[in-house]
Formats: structure tokens, C-alpha cells, sequence
């Protein structure tokens, strides 16, 4: 049965006068699931239907009610349960059936969640719709790793930018960013889903102006109690994410102010194994 065939109970006859039911896309934060806004919280005790990310904590679910029907639509395990495209169709099924409709996603909607592509497909279709905020990724491996977005001494620029690999086969697969811009100086840069593919990222970071000896580092499962930095210098990076073994979810921040998580990192996570440093 398709992933929309599954969820046919939902269906409600369809006239002219039907009240598409309302949806709302609640950020639950980038791990932690004490970083839940209250509005999110409100929010996840009232839900009906809801569609989640794979990543979003379990303990996130013990604000929704027992009798809510929870529907996975996230990357499980190096696969899509269900594609964009089928998510955003089940997304207006549901609501245009009358039902409320709580998706929940890691993070926050709108930085690299795809909730611009949900709301614009929502608007469209006439179903009203409201976001809710959540702590972004990188405000919270920011916060945990000790690694200050911006700094008067160092960084008066922040840039986010997705790493995605694009291509039809690995041996074509690029990531196609503006790399003059991510190679600034005075700024921190941001990358989200690029571990995959760090080595092209430095190699081009350092190819268009950036020293290869700026501060770097991957945070690993930021906000968890398992979440690890590993931090060492655009040239050094690759290398070392490698060799710890390093696994996604994790972000890449470059600049100035990684160089501070060497003195800020332990005293701001002291319940977290500490970050391992190289040159």
C-alpha cells in the first residue's frame, strides 16, 4: 500500500463547504528535548496528527497525547521513509479531510527543513497553516560546544549554508556553494548536512582565500549528552572527523571563534565528554 494509501481512515468525503483542518509546523530544537519552546509544548499537547522527522528526541513525544496518530516522514537509517514530494501530499490530504495536522521537525522549520517548500504548497492549496519556532542546530551545538557564533573580536558576519552532495553518480557529485562568500574573513560559517562531503568543503574554503590554518570543527549530535566536537583547522579537519569516526547528524563551523571552544567548551557542557583538539 502507498504511504498515502496507508493513512485512507483520515479521509473525510470531500464537499464544498468542508473546513480544511489547520497545520502547523513546530520546531522541536536541534536534540535536547529541554530546548522545546513552551509555545512548541502547547502546541505538541493539543496534536491530533502528527507527521515527524526521524530525528526529533523520543522524549519530545511525551508532551503528545496517547490517542495522537504519529506518523514518521523523516531519513531513517540512510533512507526516506517517504519523500518530499509524498509528504507535502499526505500533509494537504490530511488537512484538506478536516484533520488537524501537527508536523514536527528538528531544528527549526525554516533553516534547511524544508518548511518554506510545506508552507508555500499549504498556501496554495488555501489551508491555513502557523509556524513555530525552534532552536536552531547551530544555535545549539553554538551553545554546547562553546563556540560563540559572533564575536566583537572575531566574527561580525554569520553565514549558514547546506552541504548537500549534488550530482548523478559519486564520481560527478559536487557541492555547489558560493565558496568566495564561505571563505570571508571576520565571519563564521555554518554548514549543515555537509560531512559527507568536508574534504571537498575545506579543499575549496582554502582555494578561494581562507588559511588553511583557520579554526574548524564538527559537532556531532549537538545538545545530546552524547554530542562530541571535534576541532582542529580547515587543513587539519577532514583528517581528523575521519579518524574519530564521526557520524551524522553534525554540523561544520569555521572561523575565528572555534579557536574559543578550546577554554569555553567543558566549563559550558561539564556532563559531556570533553572535545578533542588537534593542530
Amino acid at each position: 500500500m502507498s504511504a498515502l494509501g496507508e493513512h485512507a481512515r483520515f479521509d473525510a468525503p470531500a464537499t464544498a463547504a468542508a473546513r480544511p483542518g489547520r497545520v502547523t509546523l513546530v520546531g522541536a530544537g536541534p536534540g535536547d528535548p529541554e530546548l522545546l519552546t513552551l509555545k512548541a509544548v502547547k502546541a505538541l499537547r493539543a496534536a491530533q496528527i502528527v507527521l515527524h522527522d526521524s530525528l526529533v528526541d523520543a522524549a519530545v513525544f511525551e508532551h503528545v497525547p496517547r490517542t495522537a496518530h504519529r506518523i514518521a516522514v523523516g531519513k531513517r537509517a540512510g533512507r526516506h521513509s517517504m519523500s518530499q514530494r509524498a509528504i507535502i501530499e499526505l500533509m494537504l490530504r490530511l488537512a484538506r479531510g478536516g484533520h488537524p495536522v501537527l508536523r514536527l521537525k528538528g531544528g527549526d522549520p525554516f533553516i534547511f527543513g524544508r518548511g518554506g517548500e510545506e508552507v508555500l504548497a499549504l498556501t496554495r492549496a488555501g489551508i491555513p497553516f502557523e509556524v513555530i519556532p525552534g532552536v536552531s542546530a547551530a544555535q545549539g551545538a553554538a551553545a554546547c560546544a562553546g563556540i560563540p557564533l559572533t564575536h566583537r573580536d572575531h566574527a561580525a558576519a554569520l553565514v549558514f549554508a547546506t552541504g548537500h552532495l549534488r550530482g548523478a553518480g559519486d564520481d560527478a557529485r559536487t557541492v555547489d556553494l558560493d565558496w568566495a562568500l564561505l571563505a570571508r574573513p571576520r565571519q563564521t560559517t555554518v554548514i549543515y548536512m555537509g560531512l559527507a562531503a568536508l574534504p571537498q568543503i575545506c579543499e575549496q574554503l582554502v582555494a578561494h582565500g581562507l588559511p588553511p590554518d583557520t579554526p574548524a570543527a564538527v559537532v556531532e549530535r549537538a545538545t545530546c549528552t552524547d554530542q562530541r566536537t571535534i576541532a582542529g583547522t580547515v587543513a587539519t579537519l577532514p583528517a581528523l572527523a575521519q579518524a574519530r569516526g564521526v557520524c551524522a547528524p553534525a554540523l561544520i563551523v569555521v572561523g575565528a571563534v572555534v579557536a574559543l571552544q578550546r577554554t569555553l567548551g567543558v566549563a559550558l557542557r561539564p556532563h559531556a565528554p570533553p572535545a578533542r583538539h588537534a593542530a
